[in-house]
């Protein structure tokens, strides 16, 4: 899940005439750890744009040539940039200006004079928002890679127990081989749903659902809700996915499907294959990579199994609830 960029430090454009504010933007920042580039004006800011793509801009309002308001606009209209977030430097008790800023595309706004700790909350918060919204599956609404990663962390820096579960759906290919893709998303959609309700029947604290792409799904919760997690979204999406069928398909409990050769063979319905690692007193995990290849390996052991199934981590110590066949 890891990426080359995941090490690389967010590169900030600030975009102001006034060069002591621009520097003065552009220490604090390299303070945080951020890297920064500068541009006087906003026809500057567009040349910069095309040579190096930033991870956000700091953009004044009024500026020569191409002003803040411009600038927001052009880059929203070019759908190389139209994802940039925008926090626009603003005049202090100047409202217009916040409303214009806004309306032309700005994600935030500063008003100045602002102190170094508000500025960077703001840039903070604008990134996170902006990288969380672009991960989250246009299918399913979940988060992905990144953010799952964060969920995982979080529970280890908390110090309480933990379990992560990976989940994906037996066969699949089938399903997209017999009726294809558009029909296999259905069956996508509904394990997100499935896992969804299954998460509000666990009731507090809250579990956590991520969607890795494709049929492949994430659930980081309490040792204690695995169980009750686990059966309820099996037996739902079993009963979900059945209703996908075709009735003839349904009703005999397999879909036929012609190899390259044309010889026809069976596939049986979709089940799920649940992987879980679990981090507690006998087993602590502290890293997120390693809960997610734990889980995973699971997983491919869960899958050498009949039916729905999920195989825990037996390498733990005292009460291991061990694997189980939850069909």
């Amino acid at each position: 899940m890891d990426t080359p960029d995941d090490d690389r430090k967010d590169v900030i454009l600030v975009v102001d005439d006034d060069e002591d504010i621009a520097r003065f933007v552009e220490f604090n920042l390299r303070l945080q750890g951020f890297d920064v580039i500068l541009a006087a004006d906003g026809q500057e800011a567009l040349e910069l744009i095309e040579r190096q793509r930033p991870d956000l801009a700091v953009v004044d309002l009024m500026m020569p040539r191409v002003d803040g308001l411009e600038l927001t606009r052009r880059l929203r209209a070019d759908p190389m940039t139209a994802a940039l977030p925008v926090i626009m430097l603003t005049a202090k008790g100047m409202t217009q200006d916040k409303v214009h800023g806004l309306n032309a595309g700005a994600d935030d706004y500063l008003v100045k004079p602002f102190d170094n700790a508000e500025l960077v909350a703001r840039v903070s918060s604008t990134l996170r928002r902006n990288k969380e919204f672009r991960e989250v599956s246009p299918l399913t609404g979940l988060p992905g890679n990144s953010r799952i990663r964060r969920e995982i962390a979080d529970r280890v820096r908390g110090g309480a127990d933990y379990a992560v579960g990976y989940i994906d759906i037996d066969r699949f290919k089938s399903v997209n081989d017999r009726y294809g893709f558009v029909r296999g998303d259905g069956f996508i959609s509904a394990l997100a749903r499935s896992l969804h309700r299954a998460v509000v029947a666990v009731a507090l604290p809250p579990a956590f659902l991520g969607h890795v792409g494709g049929d492949d799904f994430v659930f980081v919760c309490t040792p204690e809700q695995v169980r009750p997690l686990t059966l309820r979204v099996s037996s739902d999406f079993e009963k979900a996915a059945d209703a996908l069928y075709d009735p003839t398909d349904r009703e005999r409990g397999y879909v036929e499907l012609k190899d390259r050769r044309g010889n026809i063979r069976r596939a049986a319905l979709v089940t799920l294959s649940i992987g879980v690692a679990i981090s507690d007193a006998d087993k602590r995990i502290t890293n997120p990579l390693e809960a997610m290849t734990v889980a995973s390996e699971m997983k491919t052991v869960a899958k050498s199994q009949p039916g729905s199934y999920v195989a825990v981590d037996r390498r733990r110590g005292v009460a291991d609830p061990g694997n189980r066949h939850v069909k």
